[in-house]
């Protein structure tokens, strides 16, 4: 797992806006792909001088009793984009699923004159697109925590491990101390305290925990 800081995310949002700049495109409106293409399409909008930003959000759902997963467009809505070349930015393309499903929204609705796709990670070994513009070309699996979703993942991986303790080994009691220790040995990475608590706030009221001392919390079993 790599842990992002913002001072990477600045750095490469600005080396992929010069790989931009370099081919000669001009995009005359930036689309970014919620959520996670935000701050990239922010700070490529600063970088290039583009003052047009509009976002689309293509998400992935997985459905009751289905076994995979398919990318939605939520919160449709219609632009008239004729006459504009636009650019396309999400954080990272995995498979590719949500993006393609943008991109084919996009061409089909608000037809651009021309649209290409920019991103900071291109994970090739996995991805059905290559986008025209990457930052980095990731050639082995790597899971990249982004700052813009620190606490919802330390929650859902929190989450993860007491459950598949109590599954694999009948634990259901923890301390807070315990959940700290677990969670670097399974992700190999460290976050600031906040996020650890706050965290472990949100799993008690979401009702996964309940706090049975200052610093003993179970796990609650359906």
């Amino acid at each position: 797992m790599k842990l992002v800081t913002w001072e990477e995310i600045v750095e490469w949002s600005w080396g992929l806006a010069e790989k931009i700049r370099q081919s000669g495109y001009k995009p005359d409106v930036v689309i970014a792909i919620a959520r996670g293409g935000y701050v990239p399409a922010r700070l490529i909008c600063d970088f290039l001088g583009i003052e047009n930003l509009l976002s689309i959000q293509s998400q992935h759902w997985v459905e009751a009793a289905a076994k995979g997963e398919k990318a939605i467009i939520k919160f449709e809505y219609e632009v008239d984009l004729s006459g504009m070349n636009a650019l396309l930015v999400d954080d990272i393309v995995d498979t590719g699923e949500s993006v393609i499903l943008a991109r084919d929204f996009v061409k089909k609705r608000w037809k651009p004159k021309e649209l290409r796709i920019a991103v900071l990670q291109w994970i090739s070994p996995v991805a059905k697109i290559k986008p025209d513009y990457y930052y980095m070309e990731v050639k082995e699996w790597v899971w990249f925590q982004y700052p813009w979703t620190r606490l919802e993942d330390v929650t859902q991986f929190i989450k993860r491990i007491v459950t598949t303790e109590l599954k694999e080994h009948g634990k259901k009691r923890w301390t807070y101390s315990e959940i700290k220790e677990y969670f670097k040995e399974w992700y190999g990475i460290e976050v600031d305290e906040r996020y650890y608590r706050k965290a472990v706030e949100n799993l008690v009221e979401s009702g996964i925990l309940s706090r049975e001392s200052d610093d003993i919390y179970a796990l609650n079993v359906k």
